[in-house]
C-alpha cells in the first residue's frame, strides 16, 4: 500500500473535549484529500423491526473494513450510528473505494440490507463554499477519534442520500477483511436514569462563536452528571455465558470460511472470553479488570461531526435543563436538534487485539440512539 501524506499522524491530540467547540482547535483537510460517506438504506424501519443492532454493526464494519484495508494506518473517520464518514488522502483513496463497494456487495448478500456509499472529491465540497476540518480527541493514552467541523461533511451525507456521487457497482464480490469487529457485551443500563442521544447542528443563525457558546453551556450541564454522563461503567458491561448476537457477528465476519465454522469459532472464543470475565483475575498477558476499565476510557460517546453528538447516561432534571436550551436556541435559528431517550446504551467494538490498549468501542442508545435523534430534528421533543 502507497503511504500516506503524514498530515493525519502529525495533528495533536486534545484531551479536553470541551476545547474541541472552538474552530480554531481544528485543521483544514489538504486540497487532495477524499471524503467518503455509507448510510443504511430504511435504517428507520430496521430500527423499528427491532434490528438496531445490525444496524450499529453495518455501520461500524465500515471502520472495520478500512482499517484492515489500510494495515492500521490511521484514518480520520465518525460513527453516526447507522452510518460512518471518513476522509482519506489520495493515495488511498482507490483503496478506500474498493473497500467500500466490496462491503456494500457483503452487506447486501449476507442481509439484504442496501448499504449507500458515496466518494466526494474535496475540492467539490470547497466549491459549495463549505470546508472539512478535523481534530483529533484523545479519550485516553491509547485511543483517539477524529472530529470534524466546517459543514462539509453534513453536506456530502446530504448528497449521498439523494443519490449522487455513489460508488459504481463492481463485479468483485470479494468478502472485506473485518477482523476485530465484535458485538458481545450486553447491553448497559442506564444508572441516573436515562440515556439520552443527542444530534445538534447550527442553524441558519447561528456564528461559530455562538454554536460555540451553546455547545459550552450544554457540556457545562453534563458535567454535573456522574463521570459527565459516561454511559460505560468502569467495571464495564455485562457479558452472558453465550452471547445472543454471535450469528450477526458470524454473518458479518466469516469472510470465505462456511458460516456454521464462524459461529463454531466464534461460540469458543465467547465462551473462553465469558469465563475469563467472570473469573476476573490475570490469565497470562490478559487481565480482565484493566481490560474493562480501558474499554470504558476508549468509548466514543461524544464527538463533533458538524455538530455536536452525544450519548449520555443522564438524570430527567438535567435532559430537561438540556432540552431548554436546546429550544430557546432552536426558536432563535441558531441550531437545529434532536433528542431521544432510551432506558439503555450499547456498545459495537473494533478489538484488533484483546491485548493491546487500542482497541476502540463506539456508543449508541439501544433503541434507536443517534438515527431517532435525528429523525426528531426540529420537532417538539417530549419527555
Amino acid at each position: 500500500m502507497t503511504k500516506p501524506d503524514g498530515f493525519y499522524d502529525a495533528l495533536p491530540r486534545q484531551p479536553r473535549f470541551a476545547n474541541l467547540a472552538r474552530p480554531a482547535a481544528f485543521t483544514p483537510l489538504p486540497d487532495d484529500w477524499l471524503i467518503c460517506c455509507s448510510d443504511i438504506v430504511d435504517s428507520t424501519g430496521l430500527i423499528a423491526a427491532g434490528r438496531y443492532k445490525t444496524v450499529n454493526m453495518i455501520a461500524a464494519a465500515v471502520i472495520a473494513a478500512l482499517q484492515n484495508a489500510f494495515e492500521g494506518v490511521a484514518f480520520p473517520f465518525v460513527f453516526g450510528g447507522d452510518g460512518t464518514s471518513f476522509a482519506v488522502p489520495a493515495a488511498q483513496a482507490d483503496i478506500a473505494r474498493r473497500t467500500l463497494v466490496r462491503l456494500r456487495n457483503w452487506v447486501q448478500q449476507e442481509f439484504g440490507i442496501t448499504l449507500r456509499v458515496a466518494a466526494i472529491p474535496l475540492a467539490e465540497i470547497r466549491a459549495q463554499g463549505l470546508d472539512v476540518t478535523v481534530a483529533r480527541h484523545a479519550v485516553s493514552d491509547h485511543a483517539d477519534y477524529a472530529m470534524f467541523s466546517g459543514g462539509g461533511l453534513a453536506w456530502a451525507e446530504a448528497e449521498m442520500k439523494q443519490g449522487r456521487f455513489m460508488l459504481a457497482d463492481s463485479a468483485d464480490h470479494t468478502p472485506p477483511n473485518l477482523t476485530g469487529l465484535s458485538c458481545r457485551w450486553n447491553t448497559i443500563p442506564a444508572r441516573n436514569g436515562l440515556i439520552l442521544s443527542l444530534v445538534m447542528l447550527p442553524g441558519p443563525q447561528a456564528s461559530p462563536a455562538r454554536f460555540a457558546d451553546i455547545t459550552a453551556e450544554i457540556l457545562a450541564l453534563t458535567a454535573k452528571l456522574a463521570r459527565g454522563g459516561h454511559p460505560v461503567p468502569l467495571e464495564g458491561p455485562g457479558m452472558n455465558l453465550l452471547p445472543p448476537e454471535l450469528t450477526l457477528e458470524a454473518k458479518l465476519t466469516h469472510g470465505s470460511r462456511s458460516l456454521w465454522r464462524s459461529r463454531l469459532a466464534l461460540l469458543g472464543s465467547a465462551l473462553l472470553a465469558s469465563l475469563l470475565f467472570r473469573r476476573n483475575r490475570p490469565t497470562g498477558q490478559f487481565d480482565p479488570t484493566h481490560y474493562k476499565a480501558t474499554m470504558s476510557a476508549n468509548a466514543d460517546y461524544r464527538k463533533f461531526d458538524d455538530g455536536l453528538k452525544m450519548t449520555l447516561d443522564c438524570t430527567p432534571e438535567i435532559r430537561d435543563q438540556i432540552t431548554a436550551i436546546l429550544q430557546r436556541a432552536q426558536a432563535a435559528k441558531e441550531v437545529r436538534f434532536g433528542l431521544h431517550s432510551q432506558q439503555e446504551a450499547r456498545l459495537t467494538c473494533i478489538v484488533p487485539s484483546a491485548s493491546r490498549d487500542d482497541h476502540v468501542h463506539f456508543v449508541d442508545g439501544s433503541a434507536g440512539g443517534y438515527t431517532r435523534a435525528a429523525k426528531n430534528m426540529g420537532k417538539t421533543i417530549g419527555k
